[in-house]
């Protein structure tokens, strides 16, 4: 006889809890499995140890990894908090400068895009304050911090509409993430084929692999699992 008391109680046995904004952690780990307990990410516009975070369900499980973000403080917190990991306080550009970081009421909103930020300067979101952030190529950001020998097992980006110049920073054949995270906001899945960030990860031999509302993944021509 249907119970449903028992049938729900079975429903919350079986719910997975997702860190991430769209489960996009819940999407890695069928990739990757449960079990792997050391595998290795990096995570651009990490945010917070574990709010809203792509990272910090496997970081509970083992791995490691690179988090980088430009909101001052934000080191201090993940190395209490996540003190396995490498985090680095600075911005992501395709050159070396200091550029103006736009800081509203939600930290997750925060952007270095001008364009971005008055599209999101909306009640109940507001920019609180502009701080001029020092920014660095991703590729001196792994040519200085990355272990020797270390696969990137998957790259997080997330820096709310700066995401084209944080993967044109990159070193696409010296840094090769199996798996690459990129938000690609109000992109529609049918126009993709005009979309930079798709184009050059495309002519860097990766391929779409999944998307959730915001979020690409996309999965390197080499990479096996």
């Amino acid at each position: 006889m249907f119970n449903i008391k028992n049938t729900f109680i079975a429903g919350l046995v079986r719910a997975k809890i997702s860190w991430a904004q769209e489960g996009e952690d819940l999407i890695l780990e069928r990739l990757f499995g449960k079990n792997i307990t050391d595998g290795f990410y990096v995570d651009i516009g990490a945010h917070h140890p574990y709010r809203f975070s792509n990272t910090y369900r496997f970081y509970r499980r083992g791995w490691s990894g690179i988090n980088v973000d430009a909101l001052p403080g934000t080191a201090k917190l993940f190395h209490s908090k996540r003190p396995r990991d490498i985090t680095v306080e600075c911005g992501v550009a395709d050159k070396s400068s200091s550029l103006t970081y736009h800081v509203f009421n939600e930290p997750a909103l925060n952007t270095f895009s001008l364009e971005e930020a008055n599209k999101k300067n909306v009640t109940p979101y507001r920019i609180i304050k502009t701080l001029q952030i020092p920014v660095r190529p991703l590729v001196d950001i792994l040519d200085e911090h990355l272990p020797e020998n270390t696969i990137i097992d998957f790259m997080s980006v997330d820096v709310e509409g700066f995401d084209y110049q944080v993967i044109l920073s990159n070193d696409w054949i010296k840094y090769r993430p199996k798996i690459v995270l990129v938000e690609l906001l109000r992109a529609d899945i049918k126009d993709f084929l005009n979309v930079p960030i798709y184009q050059l990860l495309i002519k860097n031999n990766y391929n779409l692999l999944a998307k959730t509302m915001n979020t690409a993944f996309f999965i390197a021509d080499e990479a096996r699992f």
